[in-house]
């Protein structure tokens, strides 16, 4: 049987055919729909989990005590998985263990464009990239035979564009997994003292070079020949473009990316006239290439070193080095202009509780030490009020780093807030609050607390009071929490309100020691939050546009007829939410009761 299916959800098969029997993940874009998918295999347990860092813990938890398990997550929530991953590294599994990393070349939905290629090499583990759905799902179930045959954690790398495109994909039968017989008590191999650490080490580097031998002759790095006179060296969704690119070309494709197998490409470099490496972003198979003393004719001297590749961009950028074969009709196309465009940025959705609490921010001229989540948006024109943002977690420890150096007069003037979503706090930004109290510092914390992890999709945390399978469960009490790490002053606020929202970020600046404020509604497209729209009285606007500071796109202007510009509602978008009125002077923006008599 076929289905056309998505990378994410081909990868979800694999896992699931390939008897995987435990799923974790912290979501991302790219990479949410994998654990959202699996979760509709009954045979498989899956959980969101608090951070990367418990996901992947509680996946190596699984794959030690002998289950085949898998752990997703973007390509920055590595960084946070980090720390296990490189130990996991020297303690391998018991059964498999993949870690799947979403990257996103272009930061179509992130804060930078690194490539975790590197990952693989500096945790010395087997790398594997999928060109397509299909080979999403059969690249998951073969990362988990290497896994098991080489006792190591594998790291399977997609992209945004392998993620979210759709192809047809084979299904197979799920593979039952064996019983768990019993924890295995082998401190030497799973307790990382400096003793036994040591020891491993020599099996990771035995390890390796065992690995290295196996990628020169595995099916998943293969050479196919073509036109002779020009070979390329490509992996992933870069494959797949240069292949469209250039049809008649010779490629090593390399399903297995790290480590390289060295004996299957100098077997190429013999074979080709001219070799020429396609990759998105760093030239991580360019350098080894020519460290290795193989000679490379075109890398990044021709390919950009940032964003997202597409095939009229590598038969234009190869093109331009005289190289034959290639797609005419791709490389007539000339490279897009989009000076001229109109600009179309992300905005905060009508009626979200996050605009009431930027709009009051701006006002009050608030240095806002920002996080990751929808409110991220509160940096963009005309709320313009996040001046910081570099990863999560950070608002806090940077908003307290700031209040440290302050002077007492720059500090009574420009005290810095930090902003920080729910579900964020909950990921990492405790531990920065914690030391906060601890060190006395000044910071001023606001949590927007809108139950749910609503920038990638609206999925449950540990607030939300449900599992990822639906399932009740006690809802984390964010006072408390608070209370439990000593903070002196806890303030909650309706953030619709905006005198009462003003009125408590001024009572927190003005005092002394941390604050914590906590703006309490629910996310209104999760909760399927939906009011009356409000209406314009087009005879009592007087085109100000005061309203408009809250960048709300259900607020427009028209022409009325005597050729004043004025404020429009769009019935079908507004939610009710009554912020706009609070800006407007003139009382023209009506409650639904008021119009309806």
């Amino acid at each position: 049987m076929r289905e056309i299916l998505s990378g994410n959800e081909a990868i979800a098969r694999g896992a699931w055919e390939a008897g995987v029997r435990f799923a974790s993940a912290y979501p991302g874009t790219p990479s949410t729909e994998i654990l959202e998918t699996i979760a509709d295999y009954a045979d498989v347990y899956s959980e969101w989990c608090t951070n990367e860092k418990v996901a992947l813990e509680t996946a190596l938890g699984a794959a030690v005590a002998g289950a085949r398990a898998i752990c997703s997550m973007k390509h920055v929530g590595v960084n946070v998985a980090a720390d296990p991953l490189m130990t996991a590294s020297y303690v391998g599994i018991k059964g498999g263990l993949v870690l799947i990393s979403a990257d996103d070349p272009a930061m179509h939905s992130s804060q930078n464009e690194q490539d975790n290629r590197n990952y693989a090499k500096f945790s010395k583990i087997p790398l594997l990239e999928p060109s397509d759905s299909q080979e999403c799902k059969n690249f998951l179930m073969q990362a988990l035979d290497i896994s098991e045959e080489f006792d190591t954690p594998v790291m399977l790398r997609t992209t945004t564009r392998i993620s979210h495109s759709k192809s047809i994909v084979e299904l197979g039968e799920r593979r039952e997994p064996g019983n768990i017989t019993g924890l295995e008590k082998t401190a030497s191999k799973y307790t990382m003292l400096p003793g036994f650490a040591r020891a491993r080490h020599v099996a990771v580097e035995k390890r390796f070079t065992a690995l290295q031998v196996y990628s020169n002759h595995t099916p998943l790095n293969r050479i196919e020949m073509g036109d002779p006179r020009v070979g390329i060296v490509a992996s992933g969704a870069a494959y797949a473009y240069a292949r469209e690119a250039y049809p008649q070309a010779s490629f090593l494709k390399l399903g297995m990316s790290y480590p390289l197998p060295d004996a299957l490409i100098a077997e190429f470099r013999g074979k080709v006239e001219k070799l020429y490496v396609v990759e998105e972003l760093d030239p991580f198979f360019e350098e080894h290439l020519r460290a290795t003393g193989v000679k490379v004719d075109g890398g990044k001297n021709l390919l950009p070193l940032l964003g997202e590749f597409d095939p009229g961009l590598v038969a234009r950028s190869l093109a331009c080095d005289g190289l034959p074969g290639v797609n005419e009709e791709l490389a007539a196309v000339p490279t897009p202009d989009r000076t001229d465009l109109p600009l179309r940025p992300p905005t905060l959705c009508p009626g979200c509780s996050h605009r009431g609490v930027f709009t009051v921010l701006n006002r009050m001229k608030i240095f806002v030490s920002g996080d990751i989540g929808c409110y991220t948006l509160g940096a963009l024109p005309p709320l313009a009020s996040m001046h910081s943002c570099v990863c999560m977690g950070a608002g806090i420890g940077m908003a307290h780093g700031m209040a440290k150096v302050q002077d007492a007069e720059t500090k009574t003037k420009d005290r810095p807030v930090a902003v920080i979503g729910d579900s964020t706090f909950l990921h990492s930004g405790m531990t920065p609050l914690l030391n906060t109290v601890w060190n006395r510092g000044e910071t001023v914390t606001l949590i927007l607390d809108n139950r749910t992890t609503a920038m990638t999709g609206g999925q449950d945390n540990p607030g939300s009071g449900k599992t990822l399978s639906g399932a009740l469960t006690p809802a984390v009490d964010l006072v408390k929490i608070c209370e439990a790490f000593g903070v002196p002053t806890i303030i909650k606020m309706d953030p619709y309100n905006l005198a009462q929202v003003e009125k408590s970020i001024g009572e927190a600046l003005a005092t002394p020691g941390p604050v914590v404020i906590i703006a309490q509604a629910p996310c209104v497209l999760e909760y399927k939050v939906k009011h009356e729209p409000w209406v314009i009285d087009a005879e009592e606007c007087t085109g100000c546009r005061r309203c408009l500071r809250v960048a709300c796109i259900a607020l427009g202007l028209v022409n009325r007829e005597d050729g004043k510009t004025v404020v429009q509602i769009d019935q079908t978008q507004c939610n009710g939410c009554g912020v706009c009125a609070q800006m407007c002077k003139f009382e023209a923006i009506k409650a639904p009761a008021a119009v309806n008599g």
